[in-house]
């Protein structure tokens, strides 16, 4: 059958390791520019090169060389800091910039147009390529987004980025923070969002500065940074068998700054583990592929602390402080560690900042053989995202009675200082032992129906147990959002078959991506006729969760399905300006 995979590769930016080596001598840095024009209240801005010269690798089994030039923008006197958001997904995506007038932030909004998505700023960089002779060889532009793989670039500097540590790639995201820490610097190489280049061995000369409009737009001066590059071919087949071709490839994708995890094709069944060529990959920024397949990305590289502000003198004279039912990062938020048993006294719901669970409308929609391959079935395949837009976290336990398969679970509630204030009985975890899951679930999260033109329900999916893991950034603009949650990756928070106890939980601003592949998941199609149909995401379905707003759980996605059977077809038409299908 001639079918569309299911597989839904998410292109990760860069990793925090990579870029971190380029910056940890700062005196190693080649400044491009004089100091650019200082902006009336923004910060300054430069772009800088790590290197005068680098050696760049193509792999012959691989061909292309990815131009991780080592550029970099520089933040100085206040941190860069965007917010990108749209109203609904009626509307096209927006972008103000923070600046301070009197020392008090306020938003510029940018000119319309600016930004096209969430994934950064388009054609940022301008980059030409010349060979020895002088002939230009190469030119491209490439988009940049400013939560790049960073590092500090002074001493003196903030000892960790409060900013978000990639760009979101969700089709429906709909808000995102981006920014340069003061004295830090963004890595200007967009990673595997970009092409490789074809490039002979030999050497070259290699030009970067930043597109005319950002230079206005940021007051950033116009000096490019000149890198000397020299291109070497190697073969997978230069190093011993098959340990030398795993590390080959792991020392490219350190080069390439996540372009092996980003170009590996995930596996395509029910397990949340990355196979061992997989787990080979370097550490992502949290955009990365689906190794835990439905869940998202590779584990996240090591979290920039929030509450870095404490250590910087210029903010200290910025409001700051916890109020109801806010932690403005000051403070470590809370571990995200169980309870060591079952919570005493008397369950109650008390008055405080509760979580608000959202669905998005289903995406990635293909029809697939639910990889069995059966002839005459037919399935829907589709990923969903429930997200919580706050004020609160998600926090649920489960404790495990002796000798029973599933644990009882609990929701609890915080006040604004943290201190646990109330529980709630919510449903149960059970162990799932099926390879690549081998983890608990909880039980009352979401579920998803195939619902005819009358909204009447056609088929359901077996799939209402997840292990909940922060997979994207839906809106890191809401209150309270947090922009380094921990359980980024089921590794974090799923437990063992021996456990006693388990705490799951879903940060504000965040969702929790699943992908309906396989049979049980997917929707059987084999017997629904052709016609309209809509894929509801229906959130906290029992209503046992206690939300500030149970109204909007529901999403739907409205699809076409056509074509005969064992060759199934599917039509996605946009929702609203959301095209991704």
């Amino acid at each position: 059958m001639n079918r569309t995979r299911t597989t839904r590769l998410r292109r990760p930016l860069l990793t925090g390791t990579t870029a971190c080596a380029a910056l940890a001598v700062t005196a190693g840095l080649v400044a491009a520019t004089a100091e650019p024009a200082k902006a009336a209240t923004g910060p300054e801005l430069s772009l800088i090169a790590a290197t005068g010269s680098l050696t760049l690798t193509s792999w012959k089994e691989d061909p292309g060389v990815y131009l991780d030039l080592g550029t970099y923008l520089t933040a100085d006197g206040r941190p860069l800091e965007l917010k990108v958001t749209r109203k609904s997904y009626k509307d096209p995506v927006t972008i103000t910039q923070t600046v301070y007038e009197g020392g008090k932030a306020k938003a510029r909004t940018l000119p319309k147009g600016t930004v096209k998505d969430f994934s950064g700023l388009p054609g940022f960089a301008e980059i030409t390529i010349t060979d020895k002779a002088g002939k230009k060889v190469l030119s491209r532009t490439e988009d940049f987004c400013p939560n790049n793989a960073s590092g500090r670039v002074r001493p003196d500097a903030p000892a960790t980025s409060k900013y978000p540590e990639s760009c979101p790639t969700n089709p429906f995201t709909l808000g995102s923070v981006w920014g340069v820490e003061k004295g830090w610097a963004a890595n200007t190489y967009a990673g595997s969002y970009t092409e490789p280049v074809a490039l002979a061995a030999g050497t070259y000369t290699a030009k970067v500065g930043v597109a005319k409009k950002y230079r206005d737009l940021f007051g950033i001066a116009n000096k490019p940074a000149t890198v000397e590059v020299t291109v070497v071919e190697r073969s997978y087949e230069d190093d011993d068998g098959a340990v030398g071709l795993s590390a080959s490839r792991s020392a490219a994708a350190g080069e390439h700054a996540g372009h092996a995890a980003g170009h590996q094709v995930p596996a395509a069944h029910p397990g949340h583990a990355p196979t061992p060529a997989q787990a080979a990959a370097p550490v992502t920024s949290g955009a990365g592929p689906s190794y835990n397949v439905g869940h998202g990305p590779l584990k996240a590289a090591p979290p920039a602390l929030p509450w870095a502000l404490k250590k910087d003198q210029a903010l200290r004279s910025l409001p700051v402080g916890d109020k109801g039912g806010q932690t403005d990062g000051s403070r470590k938020a809370l571990a995200l560690q169980p309870l060591a048993k079952r919570p005493d006294g008397k369950a109650s719901v008390p008055d405080v900042p509760k979580p608000d669970l959202r669905s998005l409308p289903a995406y990635g929609i293909v029809v697939s053989d639910g990889e069995e391959d059966v002839p005459g079935k037919d399935y829907l395949a589709f990923s969903a995202n429930v997200w919580n837009a706050g004020p609160a976290q998600l926090v649920v336990d489960g404790f495990r009675s002796p000798g029973k398969a599933r644990m009882d679970a609990y929701q609890y509630f915080y006040d604004a200082k943290g201190k646990q204030v109330g529980y709630a009985p919510t449903g149960t975890m059970e162990w799932d032992p099926r390879p690549g899951h081998v983890h608990w679930h909880f039980t009352d999260f979401a579920s998803y129906r195939l619902l005819k033109a009358d909204k009447k329900e056609a088929v359901r999916s077996g799939k209402e147990a997840f292990c909940l893991a922060n997979t994207d950034a839906i809106d890191y603009t809401v209150e309270n959002a947090n922009w380094h949650p921990f359980n980024t990756d089921l590794s974090t928070a799923c437990g063992e078959e021996n456990s006693i106890s388990v705490r799951e939980v879903l940060d504000v601003g965040s969702g929790d991506t699943y992908s309906q592949d396989l049979p049980g998941q997917s929707f059987d199609i084999t017997d629904v006729p052709n016609g309209t149909y809509y894929i509801q995401v229906l959130a906290n379905p029992e209503k046992r969760l206690k939300e500030t707003n149970l109204d909007n759980n529901s999403a739907l996605r409205k699809i076409v399905l056509g074509g005969k059977p064992d060759a199934r077809t599917v039509t996605v038409p946009a929702h609203d300006l959301v095209n991704e299908n």
